[in-house]
């Protein structure tokens, strides 16, 4: 395939005169002509400030920052000349002018604030923070603490007003005063010994009390999550003194479940012999009423036949039992005959054959 270029048969012209050259000049066939680039950076050398602009722009944009990233929990508050926008900037991309405007990021998360005697430290995390446990004086005058954790978060629609009234240290100036007002107020009526008693009716009050204080506030800049009422430290004589009434009152308790045992063993043994008297009562009285149902069946049956013994009726009996005897004298002409007065039956009679024994029959 020939090769066509300029560039070579440039060269070959040149080395072609360069014969005469040498002839004249000594050696000056081995000239070489400068390299020329190619057209692509030839082109490219026409577009270096375009690209230059470019590469200024985006170094600009880094150095300088003009934008801004708000993650989720968090709101943005733009200030331009110094001025806080009322429209707080939600999670996402936002541009801003550097110099003239600035954008501050605000923590809208759930926030803890710890009120105790041990310092308790959050770590890194700048949503809890650590308080001194409040200090109260109680009805009568004897100092208690109270430790306790409230939750808390700022409320992003109201964030830039809330930093522009209030600015970036806003909890030590709303939540903090009004819990340890509340706290005081609440506790303060009540006596040392009376605050483990009623410990949940106390949580209530501190609860509903710094509630109906922060909501309240222009504008509802915070928003109160929960109240954890943690521990109540009472004076060491207080707690001697509440053991010992707790200790007697277990013992009272004990005695108390004592008498009221042997009282209701007292009692199931009196409902014992209650029933049994009751039964053995019972018992008697059926054996009574069986006699006197006896009895009177038998005077009944007596009466009856009272009623039946006609005189017609003692005399067939007298007649019956005569014909007996007239037996009897038939067969033993010595037996002796025993006639009851009046001649009414029943007669005796005796056999004196025997002389061993007498023998009375009653008929």
């Amino acid at each position: 395939m020939p090769i066509d270029n300029d560039y070579f048969k440039n060269r070959q012209n040149n080395n072609g005169g360069g014969s005469n050259n040498n002839n004249n000049n000594g050696g000056g066939g081995n000239y070489q002509p400068p390299f020329e680039p190619p057209e692509f950076f030839k082109s490219l050398g026409k577009k270096a400030g375009f690209i230059y602009v470019i590469i200024a722009v985006v170094a600009l944009l880094f150095v300088f920052k003009p934008f801004i990233i708000v993650e989720s929990g968090q709101v943005g508050i733009k200030s331009t000349t110094g001025k806080y926008e009322e429209e707080p900037l939600r999670p996402g991309f936002h541009l801003y002018i550097p110099g003239f405007q600035k954008v501050v990021l605000v923590d809208t998360k759930v926030r803890l604030m710890n009120y105790a005697n041990i310092e308790t430290s959050g770590g890194f995390d700048q949503s809890i923070r650590s308080n001194p446990a409040i200090s109260i004086l109680d009805a009568r005058g004897l100092p208690v603490s109270i430790e306790l954790t409230v939750q808390y978060r700022l409320t992003a629609q109201g964030a830039p007003t809330t930093i522009a009234n209030w600015g970036f240290s806003w909890e030590d100036k709303i939540i903090n005063p009004v819990v340890r007002d509340i706290v005081r107020n609440v506790v303060g009526n009540y006596t040392a010994e009376e605050l483990p008693t009623k410990r949940n009716e106390i949580a209530v009050k501190i609860q509903e009390g710094i509630q109906k204080d922060v909501d309240s506030l222009e504008g509802q800049p915070v928003l109160l999550q929960s109240v954890q009422l943690r521990e109540i430290v009472l004076p060491q004589k207080i707690k001697d003194q509440i053991e010992r009434v707790q200790i007697a009152n277990q013992e009272s308790e004990r005695v108390r479940y004592e008498v009221l045992r042997t009282k209701q063993e007292a009692e199931k043994r009196a409902a014992k012999a209650t029933g049994d008297a009751e039964a053995n009562r019972i018992e008697a009285q059926g054996r009574a009423d069986a006699v006197a149902i006896e009895a009177k069946a038998q005077a009944t049956a007596n009466k009856a036949i009272a009623q039946s013994l006609t005189p017609n009726l003692l005399k067939m009996q007298q007649i019956a039992v005569q014909g007996k005897f007239n037996e009897a004298l038939r067969t033993n002409k010595d037996a002796k005959i025993f006639l009851t007065p009046g001649g009414s039956t029943p007669n005796i009679w005796v056999d004196t054959k025997s002389k061993s024994r007498d023998a009375a029959i009653s008929q």
